[in-house]
C-alpha cells in the first residue's frame, strides 16, 4: 500500500475535513442501522452475493462488521493504523474472490445513502459544500485502498512468474488481439456476403419462375440471415471494446440460417424429413442460446 501521508495530499484532504467528519458522526452513527439494511437491500441485489454470504452466522457478522467500517468513517482519525485496517478489509475481498464491480457498486451505495442523509440533515450552504466535499473524498480515499488490494494482487502473480513465462503471456495476449481483429474483419465480410445473398433472392424473387411464396420466404430467410451477421458484429465490437465474448450471437447466427431453410423447405412436401432434422437441430440450438443468456443474466 502506498503511503497514507501522500494518499492524503493526493487527495487535498484536510485537517479540517477530519475534524468536520468527526462532528457529523453522532448523526451517521444514528443512522447505521438504516445504513446496514439498506446496504443489504443493494448488495442482495447484485446476483450472487449469496456465494460470499451463505448462512446467517456468517451474515451477522458481515453486518456488524459493515456498520462499524460505516461509523469509522467518521471517526476524524485516519491515520496509518486506519489505512492498514482498510487494506486488510480489501485483501479479504481479494481472498474470497468478490469481483471488483461489487465493489464499486456498494461504494456507489455508501456515497447516494450518505450525501442523502447529508441533505436530510442541511443547515447552511456552506456547511453543506464543506461536508459534501469531506465526505467525497473519504470514500474515494477508502475505495482506493480497498481496490489497490487487486491492483497488487495481480502486479505480485505478474511478477512472479519467469522471463520466459511473462514472454510468453505477453506474446499470447498480442496473438489474441490479432485474431479478435480478424474475426471481426472475417465477419464484416461475412455481412457483406449477406447482403449479396439478399440481393440475389430479391432478383430471383423478380426474374425468376421461383414463385412469389418461395421467393418471399426466400427474401425474409436472407434478410434474417443479415440481422444475425449484423448483431454478431456488434458483439464482437463490444467484445474488442473489452466486454464478454457473446457466444450466444454465434448461435443466433446458425439459428437464423437454418430457419432460412426451414422457410424454403415449407413449401416441398418432399423434405418432410430434412424439415424434422433441421427443427430438432433449432430447438437445440434455442436449448443452448436459452442457458447461455440465463447465465449472463445470472451474474449481472
Amino acid at each position: 500500500m502506498q503511503d497514507y501521508h501522500t494518499l492524503k495530499q493526493d487527495y487535498k484532504f484536510t485537517p479540517e475535513e477530519a475534524e468536520l467528519l468527526k462532528e457529523m458522526q453522532p448523526h451517521m452513527q444514528s443512522l447505521g442501522t438504516q445504513f446496514v439494511e439498506e446496504f443489504y437491500d443493494h448488495i442482495w441485489g447484485l446476483g450472487n452475493t449469496a456465494q460470499f454470504l451463505k448462512d446467517k452466522e456468517i451474515i451477522a457478522r458481515h453486518k456488524e462488521k459493515i456498520r462499524l467500517w460505516y461509523i469509522h468513517l467518521f471517526n476524524g482519525t485516519y491515520d496509518l493504523q486506519y489505512f492498514m485496517y482498510l487494506y486488510k478489509i480489501g485483501e479479504i475481498h481479494v481472498k474470497i474472490g468478490l469481483p471488483t464491480h461489487y465493489v464499486n457498486s456498494a461504494f456507489n451505495f455508501v456515497r447516494t445513502f450518505i450525501l442523502r442523509s447529508i441533505e436530510d440533515n442541511f443547515v447552511n450552504k456552506t456547511q453543506h459544500v464543506k461536508e459534501i466535499h469531506a465526505v467525497e473524498k473519504i470514500i474515494d480515499m477508502n475505495l482506493d485502498v480497498l481496490t489497490s488490494s487487486y491492483r497488487e494482487e495481480e502486479l505480485s502473480k505478474f511478477l512472479s512468474m519467469s522471463k520466459v513465462e511473462k514472454t510468453i503471456l505477453s506474446g499470447l495476449k498480442k496473438f489474441n488481439s490479432y485474431i479478435n481483429f480478424f474475426l471481426a474483419g472475417a465477419l464484416a465480410l461475412v455481412a457483406f456476403f449477406a447482403i449479396g445473398l439478399f440481393v440475389y433472392d430479391i432478383y430471383l424473387l423478380f426474374f425468376s419462375d421461383i414463385g412469389i411464396e418461395k421467393g418471399i420466404l426466400t427474401v425474409l430467410g436472407s434478410l434474417l440471415v443479415l440481422w444475425a451477421a449484423i448483431e454478431l458484429i456488434h458483439e464482437e465490437i463490444n467484445h474488442l471494446q473489452g466486454k464478454g465474448f457473446a457466444i450466444g450471437a454465434f448461435i443466433m447466427l446458425a439459428m437464423a440460417a437454418l430457419i432460412r431453410k426451414i422457410l424454403i423447405y415449407s413449401l416441398s412436401a418432399e423434405k418432410a424429413d430434412d424439415l424434422m432434422s433441421i427443427g430438432a437441430v433449432i430447438v437445440g440450438l434455442s436449448i443452448s442460446y436459452w442457458l447461455v443468456s440465463n447465465k449472463k443474466d445470472s451474474s449481472h
